[in-house]
């Protein structure tokens, strides 16, 4: 049974660099232990999210195409306990 999702971003259509901002904010309010779920539409959104967020700080969990007719991306982060 995978982990329960405890906040989410439906960030497709938007700009990376605003798609950014918006998950590490989210991020920065996460408790640790804590999971979120982002969907984004362009696929070079987690190379920028990978470089802005502390590779210490979360532990990815999955990271999916979804979609057939119009592809999007799922991904799901767990924020590490300090």
């Amino acid at each position: 049974m995978g982990k329960r999702i405890k906040h989410k971003l439906d960030l497709r259509g938007l700009l990376i660099p605003l798609t950014l901002l918006k998950v590490t904010q989210t991020f920065r309010e996460l408790e640790p232990g804590e999971t979120l779920e982002i969907l984004w539409s362009d696929p070079e959104a987690p190379k920028g999210l990978f470089k802005v967020l502390p590779a210490a700080s979360y532990e990815l969990l999955s990271m999916d195409e979804m979609g057939k007719a119009s592809p999007y991306y799922r991904l799901r982060l767990e924020k590490k306990k300090r």
